[in-house]
């Protein structure tokens, strides 16, 4: 499922609570911005694993820069897909 699907899902139950039914325009601008909600998530969780990962192999700066390195590429990889949905 990706984070747009996602998000199209939440903004879905949203609305089944609220028991709303709203536009086709209203409905896929909720969804973007619950989306980005996500994608804001993800990226500062990402950051977080970092810094956690550079802390914790501090004995081994080698090994903790690898993996910074490949957590940075994957979230570049991570927003090329995500502006490519667009």
């Amino acid at each position: 499922m990706t984070l747009r699907e996602r998000a199209e899902s939440a903004a879905g139950s949203i609305y089944g609570l609220l028991e709303l039914e709203p536009a086709k325009a209203q409905a896929a601008e909720v969804a973007k911005v619950i989306e980005r909600a996500i994608i804001n998530a993800v990226l500062d969780e990402r950051e977080r694993c970092v810094h956690v990962a550079a802390e914790c192999c501090s004995a081994d700066r080698d090994t903790a820069h690898k993996i910074e390195e490949e957590i940075r590429r994957a979230r570049g990889a991570l927003i090329a897909n995500l502006q490519g949905m667009r």
